[in-house]
């Protein structure tokens, strides 16, 4: 297990929904915000990481288990650790505490190092995840298969400026809400997703046209995320009666 670091947030009314609940991807930006600042905290921070060995992180995978979301105004904690890495992958986790300092959301994500040019994926080079004190391990931790998605209802938008973070592609946390935007407004009324799996597969830049695309059967719910070129983000999120939280 590597080094924690953890950090208090109070959910704003900006980033709250119709359930006065914090929007999901905003959480997932606010949890990617609090391991860049434990990596300032260890001086192993993106710039220098780039100025070094000319290599960025880059998500591939999330899983996410869900008690229960956020409410607006609650105060909530955020930890981290990056758990372990091999060869290829880095392993984190994130843990979302609630007000009443009960574990509420468990994250876990895997990241890899890309070469900043070729945008091919690297070999993990010890020095860089030695200051977090993981574990290094030799098995490769393998996330789901996704179904190729037939019949799918689909959703048509456009990648904007706003939607792109200082890499200058789409931000990771966009995919997702593109996602829930091609679903029913009434089902997520009444619904709140209890546990996700997301795959992130290739960057999308500005200015492209975007197709989600989703297929609902009953509580279960499959995403894919495509442009002209292919498929960029698959997902399957398994949902779950809304209750007064």
């Amino acid at each position: 297990m590597g080094k924690k670091y953890k950090l208090t947030y109070q959910v704003p009314f900006y980033e709250s929904d119709i359930n006065h609940q914090i929007k999901l991807p905003h959480l997932l930006s606010f949890a990617l915000q609090v391991s860049s600042l434990q990596s300032e905290s260890l001086g192993n921070t993106d710039d220098w990481i780039l100025d070094n060995f000319n290599l960025v992180w880059v998500i591939t995978d999330y899983e996410l288990d869900i008690k229960r979301l956020p409410r607006y105004a609650e105060t909530i904690e955020v930890e981290t650790e990056a758990v372990a890495y091999n060869k290829l992958f880095c392993y984190r986790k994130f843990y979302i505490y609630g007000q009443d300092g009960q574990q509420i959301i468990e994250i876990s994500s895997t990241f890899v190092l890309m070469d900043y040019d070729t945008r091919k994926v690297v070999t993990v080079k010890d020095e860089i995840v030695a200051p977090y004190e993981s574990e290094k391990i030799k098995k490769l931790l393998r996330a789901p298969k996704y179904k190729a998605l037939e019949e799918a209802e689909e959703a048509l938008f456009h990648v904007r400026y706003l939607d792109l973070d200082m890499n200058g592609h789409v931000n990771n946390s966009k995919y997702l809400e593109w996602m829930y935007e091609a679903m029913d407004i009434e089902f997520l009324k009444t619904h709140v997703p209890k546990k996700i799996h997301l795959k992130y597969l290739k960057e999308i830049h500005y200015g492209k046209d975007i197709v989600t695309r989703i297929k609902q059967d009953g509580l279960i719910s499959q995403h894919e995320i495509k442009i002209a070129q292919g498929l960029h983000a698959q997902a399957q999120i398994e949902w779950r009666e809304r209750e007064e939280e």
